[in-house]
């Protein structure tokens, strides 16, 4: 007879530290296909890209911006037409208002506070109303963002009064304790200090032996299991911490990030240079970090970013796409101007329908490449009703603006990129859908769809259901 263990079990260390396992055949009631959708959690994340995709180029589908995006296709609802125009706030930069109305569809709230909450706390609070099990994370927010200013650029999980869920990890070494846990029950500053003498791994290296080992309640292909996620666990502590021999030695003090955080990453909002390489090694160790997290169920509820809104930074690098050549990124020369002036965000002011646009196109190209690898990460992991992390989840996808040109609210706030997934068999996917919706319509009918009372902006506002997203 097979021993069933808890679904949420994790390897506890010392101080915080806690590991959570991958899903085994022991932790389901019967064969793993053969399991239902109602045991699959609910999970809502929010998946922002900063200066979005202009809309005459979403009109192109799969064969240029898009491309990123068409390995994945049958598993994502692409949506245009969706009008954020209601979000304006007069006198404000409008980066910043499309990138506050992301994903709450409400107007500014204030500099570090939305009009209302996000999806993905609509869907927490509604599917969760007595708190989440022990031991979850419950909002993790993580990115890679250089324009700071307003919190609203970069942060994208909104509790239900407009306040941020969670404070925002930004380096790859503070996500992973985040997920991971630390030695002592210290301030986080002192964390690092206590990872010199140990891994997380060394912690629970007790625990492991056990459900390794003869007296183990899992059979053969668990065993593999544990031993495959814990190897990967390690590979991401190495990354994080920057130390090849960390089994052995236990980790240096970890080095700063390759990557500038706080005050230098934005100095007088005049941008910083940048290298495509650096910039890629980041996100993909927290994009990589964030995926583990919910394949563990550490996490059901959250935001990340690539690059704030309105972000300007002046990337230089070769741009491989496969195995070819897509572009070679030099802004600063390029646009001919230094400081922000020479910064990508440029191209979306200079944007043009009746003109090529090539380096709009290469940096839209790339960002949606990136989100395409957390995305892929997520398909990769199967869960024990046969679908995968992706298809049995709800990720939106957004980004800030429509067009790009401050001279036009209407054109900026309109025609803004959305993609969802199927948030468990509940909405389409396969398709590029004209939604021709007010954001906060299409929003509610997101979290209608996700079995929530609650709803987004004001209470008299009678919402338009988009049915024709709905599976």
């Amino acid at each position: 007879m097979k021993t069933q263990i808890k679904r949420r079990a994790l390897l506890k260390g010392l101080g915080s530290v806690s590991i959570g396992l991958p899903l085994m055949e022991e932790m389901v009631g019967g064969k793993a296909h053969g399991a239902t959708q109602s045991e699959i959690p609910v999970r809502a994340f929010n998946v922002f890209f900063g200066l979005g995709i202009p809309a005459p180029l979403q009109d192109e589908g799969f064969d240029d911006v898009l491309e990123p995006l068409k390995p994945l296709s049958d598993k994502l609802l692409i949506m245009r037409n969706v009008d954020h125009v209601r979000c304006d706030v007069r006198g404000i930069n409008a980066h910043f208002d499309g990138a506050t109305a992301s994903f709450t569809a409400e107007p500014a709230g204030g500099e570090a506070k939305a009009g209302g909450p996000s999806i993905d706390q609509v869907i927490r609070h509604s599917s969760n109303p007595n708190g989440l099990p022990n031991g979850m994370i419950p909002s993790l927010v993580a990115g890679t963002f250089f324009r700071r200013s307003r919190v609203g650029r970069y942060h994208h999980s909104y509790n239900l009064d407009g306040t941020v869920s969670a404070r925002m990890q930004e380096k790859p070494r503070d996500l992973f304790n985040r997920v991971f846990g630390v030695f002592s029950k210290v301030a986080e500053q002192d964390a690092n200090q206590k990872r010199v003498r140990r891994s997380v791994l060394d912690s629970v290296l007790d625990q492991y032996k056990f459900f390794t080992g003869k007296n183990s309640p899992l059979g053969s292909s668990s065993k593999a299991k544990i031993k495959d996620h814990l190897d990967r666990v390690r590979e991401y502590e190495q990354r994080a911490f920057s130390t090849p021999d960390l089994q052995k030695t236990g980790p240096h003090m970890p080095p700063k990030s390759l990557l500038p955080h706080g005050g230098p990453a934005d100095p007088g909002g005049e941008g910083i240079d940048m290298s495509l390489d650096a910039l890629r090694t980041e996100w993909r160790l927290l994009a990589d970090l964030y995926s583990l997290a919910i394949e563990m169920d550490r996490a059901r509820f959250g935001s990340i970013t690539f690059l704030a809104a309105g972000e300007r930074i002046r990337l230089k690098g070769e741009y491989k796409y496969g195995d070819k050549i897509k572009y070679n990124f030099n802004d600063s020369t390029e646009l001919g101007r230094g400081g922000s002036g020479g910064c990508s965000h440029e191209w979306w002011h200079k944007f043009d329908e009746n003109k090529g646009n090539k380096q709009l196109r290469a940096h839209a190209h790339m960002k949606l490449n990136e989100i395409a690898y957390f995305m892929k990460s997520l398909d990769e992991v199967k869960e024990f009703n046969g679908k995968s992390l992706l298809e049995n989840s709800l990720f939106t996808i957004s980004t800030e603006s429509g067009d790009g040109r401050h001279n036009n609210t209407k054109r900026e706030l309109s025609g803004v990129f959305h993609a969802i997934t199927s948030g468990g068999g509940k909405f389409k996917t396969g398709e590029i859908m004209d939604v021709k919706a007010q954001g906060l319509d299409l929003y509610n009918t997101i979290v209608s769809g996700m079995g929530s009372k609650l709803k987004l902006g004001p209470k008299n506002h009678e919402s338009q259901i988009v049915g024709k997203i709905m599976a």
